[in-house]
């Protein structure tokens, strides 16, 4: 009977103190579950982390027909939730719309009504007084409530990723993407005008932005990614996906994503050669979800495209070496974080490594301060 007791007292305390937590909108531009690429690990911790202090009240897209599935799973951390369909077809034809009247694409591609909607009613419902932001578009949803405390997780200068895609492309599509760098930061600038604070995944991703929006330079800071040790642990044991006797190189990723895209082409084409040259044995893994027509393409004696297995590690914990070839990257690569986790050496191009390279010499300067 004491126990029955107990419980009931419990559940009833941990109601209340519940109850007393304060109100707090998350907009994220993709559902923050699973946790599985770069941009979901970062929400979806960023969304437990604050369902520990606040009533979160959720406002996300859903752009993979696969994940609603996790929706339970993203509803349990929160007081309430907006799930909206993100239809690929209809966000290109919006954002075919904002390029004739030289709006941004990104804006437009992420704009719906019914998600406004829901925010407007919410925000004014629970009388919410705190509005996190994650990624630059989702901004546009919290733009009519100046009287709250509004932060921003950039995560990336995504301006600056599409100047990054102009220098890559051929006319005319390097000139879709120089009108989107500069009207994207355009937009980018006036947010961090109007939010209390702007973060960003890494001090240099922070200071490259102080350098691109000077005036708000004392409201922009940043906080870096981590990976869970125990989860990405060398101690456990994994079955061996690779045949006998083989090298196996490995970059995991979304292999719908461009920058991996080109990563995984260019590695393929300029590196394998002479790795097989030295090591007939060598073979390339690519590791990752919704690999691309190019992508799969490239599948061959040398080259193994697994598209979405349920578990990355088996790949990391038995490879002889991951590869993060990336020759557009912004801020920390959770792939580069994943596998030294896993102790395994990495191999990495100047883009991949510069925000890990700095990161280690701060923490060696802080190490050696008196």
């Amino acid at each position: 009977m004491n126990s029955i007791i107990e419980g009931v007292l419990q559940k009833k305390a941990a109601a209340v103190a519940e109850a007393a937590k304060p109100d707090l909108l998350l907009l994220v531009h993709r559902i923050p579950y699973p946790p599985n690429k770069g941009d979901k690990i970062r929400s979806y911790h960023l969304l437990k982390h604050l369902a520990g202090k606040y009533r979160v009240h959720l406002a996300t897209f859903v752009d993979d027909e696969a994940d609603w599935q996790y929706v339970p799973n993203v509803e349990a951390l929160c007081a309430s939730s907006h799930f909206a369909r993100l239809d690929p077809k209809k966000g290109k034809l919006r954002s075919a719309g904002a390029l004739a009247t030289g709006k941004s694409l990104s804006l437009a591609y992420y704009r719906d009504a019914g998600m406004q909607q829901w925010v407007t009613h919410t925000m004014r419902e629970h009388g919410i007084a705190r509005v996190m932001m994650f990624s630059s578009v989702m901004a546009q949803y919290a733009e009519q409530f100046p009287a709250a405390r509004r932060v921003i997780d950039f995560c990336d200068v995504d301006s600056d990723k599409w100047r990054q895609y102009a220098e890559k492309k051929k006319w005319p599509m390097s000139w879709v993407y120089r009108h989107e760098a500069k009207s994207l930061l355009d937009y980018e600038r006036r947010v961090a005008e109007i939010c209390d604070a702007s973060l960003f995944v890494s001090e240099p991703e922070a200071e490259l932005f102080r350098g691109l929006a000077p005036e708000n330079r004392a409201k922009i800071g940043f906080f870096n990614n981590g990976v869970d040790t125990e989860y990405f642990s060398p101690e456990r044991s994994y079955d061996n996906p690779f045949a006998a006797g083989e090298q196996a190189m490995v970059f995991t990723g979304a292999m719908d994503y461009w920058p991996n895209i080109d990563a995984v082409k260019w590695f393929a084409a300029e590196v394998l050669p002479r790795v097989r040259a030295a090591v007939p044995q060598a073979r390339f893994y690519i590791v990752g979800s919704r690999p691309a027509p190019e992508v799969q393409a490239l599948a061959g004696d040398a080259i193994a495209v697994t598209g979405t297995v349920p578990d990355v590690r088996p790949y990391l914990a038995h490879c002889s070496v991951a590869v993060a070839p990336l020759r557009i990257a912004r801020g920390i690569q959770n792939k580069v974080l994943e596998a030294m986790a896993m102790a395994r050496p990495v191999v990495a191009s100047p883009q991949a490594s510069r925000g890990h390279r700095r990161r280690q010499r701060a923490r060696t300067a802080r190490r050696r301060r008196p």
